[in-house]
């Protein structure tokens, strides 16, 4: 009985066999354990350099941008000069006996930077070469050079260096931060904790952040940053954030840390701003900022009565309070309660992303913007205007230079906003207040000498003098400010 079944069983598995094979022929060589069809029909894939698929189906190959960026990649080194500075207590001991002074040793701050032309010119962020009396730049390779601070913005924190020389440097060309993805690897290069050149990868994880760092150096901070989770350490400042491309689409900036250490998130300022602010400075000596003429509501801090009292968590966008009389904005037709939906078809949804994508313009250029009123969406076409309402090209915001500062009067509207004139510092190199003191700038001098000082030539006149106790506060901070001077520096007028 077991023989007779035997050849049934083997002519039963050849059938099966052969059916099998046909089957498979006639689809096409489909895989016997395939997916469903649905799944077949989405074209998921890895995405290597350059968009490519990565063969084999292997990971997202970073080698190629991490080469070429260590190379445009440089540690800056800043130098500040030992110098004496005056007390800010104004108690009775002070009242009695003077501001006592302390002295302030010389100090090094090290960071990083991105060259970004073959002639020398490299992007930093404006917080690593502050009152710099000497900056140090050191490549890739060890070639070391001394630096000149071409000009700076508080702003943006960015700052732009020079270096000469006749060698022909690696640079790093800029990509377009508006195409920036969540989700999109990173990587992050620069020299963190005095380390030698230094790549880390992430991801984006957020966009168009704002975290308030600028906000206590400029009145007209802008922050739009891209954040991201690659690891950034203290001395990475001003250093690249990197596609896999290998193209520069932001200059790391700060991190949100409880110990001053990487905790988890990195922001970088995207290249589209960097780029606009890099090239305003180079052309004009200042960076052209443009203004829409609107006040807003930032929806983040709305409370919940907020939110539904004005609509907030039913219409996207950014909400007017206000539309500024004469504005671009008002001569577009933009009125208080509308909401600003996109500009130039880039969607907005809060105050960074507003912000961020004003500041890719200047005065004068025209831009679309989309919004909504009651319901319905319209379009207008915004003239941009500077600070003043006007068109025109703005210089460099100081007219004097005194000890090796910068300085400007304080416009109408701060002279209201602090119910009190004064000058502004706008920007310091080598001098004796640097050597001297432990001013920064956007310090704001209300008296010289116990003398009022309202204008730049008032400022003039009492610097004339040989000791000077120079006094006055820092916006947003409370408080007065005394600083001591042994002037014996010429004045220079600018042009």
């Amino acid at each position: 009985m077991r023989n007779k079944l035997i050849p049934v069983i083997l002519t039963a598995a050849v059938t099966s066999v052969m059916t099998m094979l046909g089957v498979a022929h006639f689809q096409h060589n489909t895989p016997y354990f395939g997916v469903a069809e649905s799944a077949q029909k989405m074209p998921v894939h890895y995405t290597g350099l350059n968009g490519s698929v990565a063969a084999n189906g292997g990971a997202v190959n970073f080698e190629a941008a991490a080469e070429s960026s260590v190379k445009a990649v440089v540690h800056i080194k800043a130098t500040t000069q030992a110098r004496t500075v005056i007390g800010t207590r104004n108690d009775m001991f002070s009242q009695m006996f003077g501001p006592q002074q302390y002295y302030i040793p010389a100090q090094q701050e090290s960071g990083s930077g991105v060259v970004i032309s073959p002639d020398g010119y490299i992007v930093t962020n404006n917080h690593v070469v502050e009152n710099a009396s000497e900056v140090a730049v050191t490549f890739n390779d060890r070639y070391t050079a001394k630096a000149k601070v071409v000009s700076t913005d508080a702003g943006t924190d960015i700052a732009v260096l020079k270096v000469e020389g006749n060698k022909s440097l690696d640079y790093m060309q800029f990509g377009n931060s508006d195409e920036a993805k969540l989700g999109q690897w990173v990587l992050a290069v620069g020299y963190p904790l005095s380390l030698d050149a230094t790549v880390t990868a992430g991801i984006i994880s957020a966009k168009g952040r704002s975290i308030g760092i600028n906000k206590s150096q400029s009145s007209s901070a802008i922050e739009s940053f891209i954040q991201t989770d690659a690891a950034v350490n203290p001395g990475n400042s001003g250093g690249a954030l990197v596609n896999t491309s290998g193209q520069l689409i932001g200059i790391n900036s700060a991190i949100a840390s409880p110990t001053g250490s990487y905790a988890g998130y990195s922001y970088a300022i995207p290249a589209n701003i960097v780029r606009k602010v890099v090239n305003d400075m180079m052309k004009y000596g200042a960076v052209q900022r443009a203004y829409m003429g609107v006040e807003f509501f930032d929806s983040r801090t709305a409370t919940p009565e907020q939110m539904t009292q004005l609509g907030l968590d039913k219409t996207p966008g950014v909400y007017l309070t206000r539309v500024l009389a004469k504005s671009g904005a008002a001569k577009a037709g933009l009125q208080k309660g509308d909401f600003i939906t996109s500009i130039n078809g880039v969607a907005v949804n809060n105050e960074p992303e507003l912000k961020g994508q004003i500041a890719h313009f200047q005065p004068g250029d025209n831009i679309s913007v989309a919004y909504t009123r009651d319901g319905k969406n319209y379009n207008a076409t915004v003239e941009l205007t500077n600070l003043k309402g006007t068109v025109e090209i703005m210089k460099a915001e100081s007219s004097l230079k005194l000890m090796g500062a910068s300085f400007r009067a304080l416009s109408d509207d701060e002279r209201a906003k602090y119910n009190v004139g004064g000058v502004m510092v706008t920007d310091l190199t080598n001098g004796p207040i640097t050597k001297q003191t432990q001013m920064h700038k956007g310090f704001v001098i209300t008296s010289v000498n116990n003398e009022a000082v309202n204008t730049v030539d008032d400022l003039e006149q009492a610097m004339g003098n040989k000791t000077l106790q120079i006094a006055g506060f820092y916006p947003g901070y409370q408080g007065m400010y005394y600083y001591g001077i042994n002037n014996e520096q010429d004045l220079e007028r600018m042009e």
